[in-house]
């Protein structure tokens, strides 16, 4: 069955980084796009940043877009999400997401909070 798999989170300073990883099994990796999702409490879950299944193309949310960066290793079926310059904004729990068979599969996600 389709697992996914989040790690990385924790607390971290504001101007901090973190890197997160999401490993995936039960499908073919290499064949599908993978996206990270955060949701904040009290707010709707929202995408953050995406990649292609050949890591070809990105694409990022305007509020993150040259602070994190998604990148994957197919060979490990991991994805990963660097966040750099956190700000308390980014506290919430981030989700690996991928949408396979006309299905959303989700992990159980990982804790991020940014504060002093």
């Amino acid at each position: 069955q389709v697992q996914l798999v989040e790690s990385g989170g924790g607390l971290v300073q504001p101007g901090g980084s973190l890197r997160l990883s999401c490993a995936a099994s039960g499908f073919t990796f290499s064949g599908y796009g993978m996206n990270w999702y955060r949701q904040a409490p009290g707010k709707e879950r929202e995408l953050v940043a995406g990649i292609t299944a050949a890591a070809g193309s990105t694409n990022y949310a305007d509020s993150v877009k040259g602070r994190f960066t998604i990148s994957r290793d197919n060979a490990k079926n991991t994805v990963y999400l660097q966040m750099n310059s956190l700000q308390p904004e980014a506290t919430a729990v981030y989700y690996c997401n991928a949408n396979l068979y006309g299905k959303r599969y989700w992990g159980q996600g990982t804790q991020v909070t940014v504060s002093s």
